[in-house]
């Protein structure tokens, strides 16, 4: 494609820079406005501008990757109602054999994670169960965190859900489900593999040392700890510290394991039962004298009331307590009625957790079959909100909404700047160097890929190189153009880690552990290029000789 006139070139050259500029450092100060309105105002000048017609604008947006990006998100939001996230934190911690340990668990976990329900969202969730950890086991945050974002990041490239530039590649090469999975499993796998090592590698030395003696009480993360914690993984956000504690306080007095407090509550149950007892003997001998049926009321009442508190005392499971309040229903009427209507509860939420796993990984499995994927996740999203058979707005709030808006801009912004002509001037001067069928031409190709999603992001950068690389590929064989694919994938999402802006999935890390109620913890940006550098380098190596 040849270069547009002039004044296009220029405007729109203009229109793209003031979207780059807001969409990588949202907060400048001549126009902090964020990244979703410097996408729409960078959309609003291409139209403005006359690079681009209203009409073109609106079929600029691309509604199948719109539609999969909404599905996914309602999806684990309803996961995250049915504590799923919860149970990952949970397997961080289960029966950890030490710092080594635990690194290598957080890399393998949330490489599965991302890979399933997004990088982005497992940084969110998995972030402050990171950091608990840490603190209970008395070890350095900052390579858990460094685990945790890396390993989002390779994770999330082996599936066209990981993330939303794999969603973009997916919908436009039209490479399905299984075919995606497939061709870059192995290269995620050997990724996490060599990003773990280099962990351990670079502070091996410092997980080894004890910086202070760890009370016995802090050996093994408290579950309910880690468990207590909940989440709004779309939006991002969490609630505070004080939901926390209100959420161990329940979960507390349900402690098998404490039997010094059982026997408290005992002895503090059997002693109201008593001061009752006393009660009513002081109002009876108040009464006449004369009346015996009082007498025999009393005394009755008194062996009542005794049994019930020897029966409270002895008993061993939740069945004998049934047993001992239905015998006192006069004394207790509505003990056992709510202890029966807590357990249908119970079981429905059981029931209605078990639903929204099974629809989950129903649409894992139609994805896997080759089913269209945005209408495969919309249908999953729909399911789950008939299921939960509530009004769906609670849920439906916490979904992004300003990230699709993002996404709508986006979609203009760059297709305007691809009709000025310059990025295929450019590719045109590229593309000799850039065969996918050569080595030489493989590592050029992975450089531009590398540098420009840190420089202008990763979907920015799908968007401006992906149909101009297809082509170029597809002039070759079919095999070459769905390699090329791949490797734009692969490179643009393991380029994230290369520095600490390189990512959104790196930004929610450091805001989520600095923002920690009680656990807050910055990660610089020197010690986050520090590792990302070699990182970011060899394991991007490693991965394009894996890629089929």
């Amino acid at each position: 494609m040849a270069l547009a006139s002039t004044e296009k070139v220029i405007l729109g050259s203009i229109a793209f820079a003031i979207f780059w500029v807001l969409a990588v450092f949202p907060s400048v100060p001549f126009l902090p406005v964020g990244r979703t309105a410097g996408s729409l105002l960078g959309a609003m000048l291409m139209v403005i501008f006359r690079v681009i017609t209203p009409e073109q604008a609106y079929a600029a947006i691309d509604l199948p990757i719109l539609g999969l990006l909404f599905g996914t998100m309602v999806v684990s939001v309803y996961l995250e109602k049915a504590d799923m996230f919860n149970h990952l934190g949970k397997l961080l911690s289960w029966k950890s054999k030490g710092a080594h340990d635990l690194l290598c668990r957080i890399c393998l976990i949330t490489a599965i994670s991302s890979a399933l329900f997004t990088n982005d969202t497992s940084c969110v969730v998995l972030t402050e169960f990171v950091l608990k950890i840490a603190r209970q086991h008395n070890l350095p945050p900052h390579p858990f965190l460094l685990a945790l974002a890396s390993s989002a990041n390779i994770g999330s490239s082996a599936t066209p859900i990981g993330n939303p530039q794999n969603l973009v590649i997916a919908v436009q090469s039209k490479i399905s489900f299984g075919s995606f999975l497939v061709g870059l499993l192995p290269a995620m796998l050997i990724g996490i593999l060599v990003n773990a090592l280099i962990l351990l590698s670079m502070y091996w030395k410092l997980l080894s040392i004890q910086r202070d003696e760890e009370e016995a009480a802090a050996e093994v993360v408290a579950e309910e700890d880690v468990s207590s914690h909940r989440f709004s993984p779309a939006t991002m956000s969490h609630v505070t510290s004080l939901n926390s504690q209100e959420g161990n306080s329940r979960f507390e007095p349900m402690d098998i394991q404490s039997p010094p407090s059982t026997v408290n509550g005992n002895a503090n149950h059997v002693e109201l039962l008593r001061n009752r007892l006393t009660s009513h003997e002081n109002e009876i001998h108040q009464v006449s004298s004369s009346a015996p049926a009082s007498a025999r009321n009393s005394t009755a009442l008194k062996e009542m009331l005794h049994d019930g508190a020897s029966q409270k005392k002895h008993e061993t499971a939740p069945s004998k307590e049934l047993v001992s309040i239905n015998g006192l229903n006069d004394v207790f009427p509505l003990k056992y009625s709510e202890g029966k209507e807590t357990l249908t509860s119970r079981y429905k939420r059981i029931l209605w957790k078990s639903c929204v796993y099974l629809v989950t990984i129903g649409m894992l499995i139609s994805l896997l079959m080759g089913l269209n994927m945005s209408w495969t996740a919309i249908t999953a999203a729909l399911a789950l909100v008939v299921l939960d058979f509530k009004d769906a707005q609670s849920c439906l709030e916490k979904v992004s909404y300003s990230l699709l808006i993002f996404f709508c801009g986006m979609f203009i912004t760059v297709d305007g700047f691809n009709r000025t002509g310059i990025p295929s001037t450019l590719w045109d001067w590229l593309e000799p160097h850039a065969k996918v069928n050569r080595t030489s031409g493989i590592a050029v190709l992975a450089v531009v890929i590398l540098v420009l999603s840190n420089v202008a992001s990763n979907v920015p950068t799908v968007l401006l190189l992906g149909g101009p690389v297809a082509v170029s590929a597809a002039a070759i064989s079919a095999v070459e153009e769905k390699k090329s694919w791949l490797i734009l994938a692969w490179v643009s999402t393991v380029a994230g880690n290369l520095s600490l802006l390189g990512s959104a999935a790196n930004l929610i890390v450091c805001e989520q552990a600095r923002r920690a109620p009680d656990l807050g913890y910055t990660l610089s940006f020197w010690k986050h290029l520090k590792f990302g550098v070699p990182s970011t380098i060899i394991v991007t190596a490693i991965g394009l000789t894996l890629i089929r």
